[in-house]
Formats: C-alpha cells, sequence, structure tokens
C-alpha cells in the first residue's frame, strides 16, 4: 500500500513538473513569435524603426532562453529539496550552529532564525550566478545594464543585510503567535501580517529605497509646473516630486508614485526624462566616457507633454483606488492561506515526507510548505486572477487619462518607453494572458484609438 507521504511527495513534484511543463509551452509559443515575426505590425509602421524592432526581437529571444534555463535548474533545484530531504538536512544544519552558540534545541524560535539564514545565504549563492550573468552578460549586450562591478557587489551586500534584518525579527513573531496564539493563531497571526505589510508599503520609499538608489527634487521649471498643476486641478495630495537616478543601475525606465494616507510622493526615473541633466557627482573620467555613448544614440526618455499623460495614468491608479483595491485581495488572500496553514499544519506526514522525523514539525517549514507546495495549485490560479485584475485597471487608468486630454501624448509615450526599453510589440495570445500584468503595446493604442 502506497504511505500517505509518498503521496504528498509524488503530488508536490507532480503539479511542479507540471506547472514547468505548462510555462515552458508558453515560453516556446513566444520563442517561435520571437523567430519567425520579422515584420513590424502595420499599426506601428510609421513610429517604429525597423534596426528598434530587430533589437527588441533579439534582446527578447535572449531573455527568454535565459529563462528557460533558470526555470529548468529551479525546477530540478526544487526537486531534490523535496525528494532527498534537503529541507530537514538544512533544518539539523540550523539546529546544530544553534547549539554551537549554547542555544538550546528545544528553542525553536532562535532555529527558525538560523534556519531563516541558512536559507537566505544558499539562495544567495545559488541565484548569483544568474545574476551575474543577467546583468553584465545579457543586459550588458543589449545596452541596458550600468553597473560596475563594485556597485553590484556593494548593491548586493546591502540586499542580503537588509533582508535578515527584516526576516528575522518577523519569524520570530511568526513563530510565537504560532505557538502561543492558541486557537486564535490565524487571527493575531494574520493582523500581524497586515500591519507589516502596510508598515513595509509605507515605509519602503522614504526609509528603504534610499538606501539603494539616489533621490532628488525635480528642479523646478515648466515639467514640475505642469505636474503640480495637474495634481493640483485633481485635488491629489502631492507632498514630494522625486527624480531617482536609476541611470547608474540600468537604462530602463518607470515612474510611480507611493503613500498610503495623507501626502503622496511621485517619484521619476532619470531615464524617463528626455531634458533630464544629471548633477555632475561622477567623475571626470565616466562623463566623457557617458557623453561619447550618449552621442552615438539616439535620443531616449519623453518631453514634458509625454511625462505628463505617463503621470496622468499614474494618477488614475490614484483616483479609482487600485492600491487599497490591490491590498485588499491581497490581506483576504493571507487569511485564507493561513487558515489553510491552521488545517494543515499539525498533520504529521507532511513533514515526515519531507524527511523530518517523527515528531518533529517546525512550525516555519510547515509554513512555507503548506502556502508554497501544497497550495501551489491556488496559487497559479491566484496569479492568473491578478493578472486579469491587474490588466483592467491599467485600461481604467489609461482611459482616465484619456478623460483628461492626454490620449495622444500617452500613445506617444507608450511607443518611446517600449522603444527605449527594446519591449517587442508582437506576443503570443496565450503566453500574454497568462504573464502579462499590463496589457500589450498595441493593446493600449487599440483603446487610445477608439477612445480619441
Amino acid at each position: 500500500m502506497v504511505s500517505t507521504e509518498t503521496v504528498i511527495v509524488v503530488s508536490i513534484i507532480l503539479f511542479s513538473w507540471a506547472e514547468y511543463c505548462w510555462e515552458l509551452f508558453l515560453s516556446l509559443r513566444q520563442i517561435r513569435v520571437y523567430k519567425t515575426k520579422k515584420k513590424i505590425p502595420h499599426e506601428l509602421e510609421s513610429v517604429l524603426d525597423l534596426e528598434t524592432f530587430e533589437k527588441a526581437r533579439v534582446y527578447g529571444l535572449d531573455k527568454a532562453h535565459f529563462n528557460e534555463v533558470k526555470s529548468f535548474f529551479s525546477i530540478v533545484t526544487n526537486t531534490c529539496l523535496i525528494c532527498f530531504g534537503w529541507m530537514s538536512g538544512f533544518w539539523s544544519l540550523s539546529e546544530n550552529l544553534a547549539v554551537s552558540l549554547g542555544v538550546s534545541r528545544d528553542n525553536e524560535i532562535a532555529i527558525s532564525c538560523f534556519y531563516i539564514i541558512v536559507l537566505n545565504i544558499l539562495s544567495l549563492v545559488v541565484d548569483m550566478p544568474f545574476s551575474i550573468y543577467h546583468t553584465f552578460v545579457l543586459e550588458e549586450r543589449h545596452g541596458f545594464n550600468k553597473q560596475t562591478v563594485g556597485f553590484f557587489i556593494k548593491d548586493n551586500i546591502k540586499n542580503f543585510i537588509l533582508v535578515q534584518v527584516l526576516a528575522i525579527p518577523i519569524t520570530s513573531v511568526i513563530v510565537y503567535i504560532v505557538q502561543r496564539g492558541g486557537d486564535m493563531f490565524i487571527v493575531w497571526l494574520w493582523s500581524f501580517c497586515c500591519v507589516m505589510i502596510l508598515l513595509l508599503v509605507m515605509i519602503y520609499p522614504s526609509l528603504i529605497a534610499p538606501l539603494f538608489d539616489k533621490y532628488s527634487p525635480l528642479p523646478d521649471g515648466p515639467l514640475r509646473s505642469s505636474i503640480e498643476a495637474l495634481a493640483a486641478s485633481l485635488k491629489f495630495p502631492l507632498g514630494q516630486l522625486y527624480v531617482v537616478e536609476g541611470s547608474k543601475r540600468s537604462a530602463h525606465s518607470n515612474a510611480y508614485f507611493y503613500g498610503l494616507f495623507g501626502s503622496k510622493r511621485i517619484v521619476l526615473f532619470d531615464t524617463l526624462l528626455e531634458n533630464y541633466v544629471k548633477k555632475e557627482t561622477d567623475e571626470k573620467k565616466t562623463k566623457e566616457t557617458d557623453e561619447k555613448k550618449d552621442a552615438t544614440r539616439k535620443k531616449k526618455g519623453c518631453n514634458d507633454a509625454e511625462v505628463l499623460a505617463v503621470l496622468a495614468h499614474e494618477l488614475g491608479h490614484w483616483s479609482y483606488s487600485h492600491i487599497y483595491i490591490n491590498l485588499v485581495v491581497t490581506q483576504v488572500n493571507l487569511l485564507l492561506t493561513f487558515m489553510a496553514f491552521g488545517l494543515m499544519f499539525k498533520y504529521a506526514p507532511l513533514y515526515t515526507a519531507l524527511g523530518f522525523a517523527p515528531g518533529v514539525q517546525p512550525i516555519l517549514v510547515g509554513l512555507v510548505t503548506v502556502l508554497q507546495m501544497i497550495l501551489a495549485p491556488y496559487n497559479a490560479l491566484l496569479s492568473f486572477a491578478m493578472t486579469i485584475l491587474s490588466r483592467k485597471l491599467e485600461f481604467q487608468a489609461d482611459n482616465f487619462a484619456i478623460k483628461l486630454g492626454h490620449s495622444k501624448f500617452l500613445k506617444n509615450a507608450l511607443i518611446k518607453l517600449n522603444s527605449d526599453n527594446l519591449g517587442f510589440p508582437v506576443h503570443d495570445p496565450l503566453y500574454s494572458a497568462w504573464h502579462h500584468s499590463h496589457p500589450t503595446l498595441l493593446q493600449r493604442m487599440e483603446n487610445l484609438n477608439k477612445k480619441e
């Protein structure tokens, strides 16, 4: 007779590989598009040159091949993690490390913290070759990488330290709540996580993001005046206007606003602004090198009217309370997953299936196993549903910009941003439906044309 443990392991692995095969199928469909679509869509023939179209096609193909290799490595690693009892092995390692430092084996909170550190170190080591290749080979090849080796190393060190500073106390509280929360632990756990999510959303832009990138006030001028006038006309509580020096990291561009309560802040990437001039903080040699490179490139970024149209879109998200919609969905989903965890985490075969000795049932391992492995089918369906919702919200934000009279400039901005970021404008319908949280460029242009 097949044991319960075997059923659990086989079920987890079968779904993991089924999901991988589905993703691979979609990826191959999109790769076929990259290989066969070599003509500019007629909607873009007057605004997109063949050279940029070809660069975008090759860039998309390179990224797809990279993701294929990374995904295969990930599924093999996860299979080994489950089949060969690596999770229990890492827990034993964490236990031994804790004991060597004078911590009792009965102190599950402390051992859970060591477990998090061990997993984070292993994740860093495993992911580093892919991160290096992506940054210094793939992105460099296509002209997007702006990071030096020193910047990359410093960035990863800061990121690793920050993750531990946040993960260790949060892990400690989670394990403590489950241990001491009694029958109501789900409510306390959900409440704690809700507060932490809101807190992180609020402090990330002002306290965490500046650790990695430089933020400067947008200089006085026509663009700043136009943005302030737009915000005032909509009664948008604008507090600050910042430009983030994203060009030190990448040539990709973006814009966003943040702030849940009270005044909001708008952030523009310097790579988004066509006429933005950085303060002279770089060394003379670096500056001269950048000027020579820039002289050989087409001018990138958006003009003031196009930037204003992009921000009109972003303010549409604010006007329709999209951030609160996403927060509510996140909190409801969190409650449902914690309820599932409450039903399953004391089920002994769940742990013995992963190689733990009878009676050993670490709370943190149970949480990870239930939320990421047992609920994997639910997570996949939820992700797809959120993708559909996100596209709907993006169309709403576009329509908001149209109502404000920014249709023409938003269309121009979308075309420029797509071109600057080497976004390939042609997509396999099935791949796009599953993966794209934003409508494609052609879909957005069609919508804008209809509403003009």
